[in-house]
């Protein structure tokens, strides 16, 4: 699988999959005007690449705020890497807030809570 990079803009985070390496990550804001369109493809990937994972799998996300629409494809995006840990396969996902945003890391605590991956939250003083 070729490697997959998505600029950030002012509505969308970055986006760097490395399939080779298992390592993914996302970073920046969420609120596009169709979560569908954005994150359709990033699930889809993610659903390839599930059918021959690296030996480790790791997703690193690093949002400053995303909306109602983009959690539920985060949740659905989220999910996929579940699968892969579900089908005995090593994954941990990394949810990076900064220590004085409780939002952020309330978020991350309610898709740990729903979620039967290896999750992370990681606070740091600045994304």
């Amino acid at each position: 699988m070729e490697k997959l990079t998505i600029k950030e803009t002012t509505k969308t985070p970055s986006v760097s999959f490395d399939p080779e390496r298992g390592l993914f990550e996302i970073r920046g804001k969420s609120i596009p005007e169709n979560s569908n369109g954005f994150y359709g493809p990033l699930i889809q990937y993610v659903e390839k690449y599930a059918g021959n994972p690296a030996a480790r799998t790791v997703l690193s996300v690093r949002f400053e705020f995303f909306n109602t629409s983009s959690s539920n494809r985060i949740h659905a995006l989220f999910k996929r890497f579940e699968r892969i840990f579900l089908a005995d396969r090593d994954v941990l996902i990394r949810w990076y807030c900064e220590n004085c945003d409780e939002n952020m890391r309330d978020a991350g605590r309610d898709f740990k809570a729903i979620l039967q991956v290896p999750f992370e939250i990681v606070e740091v003083d600045e994304l």
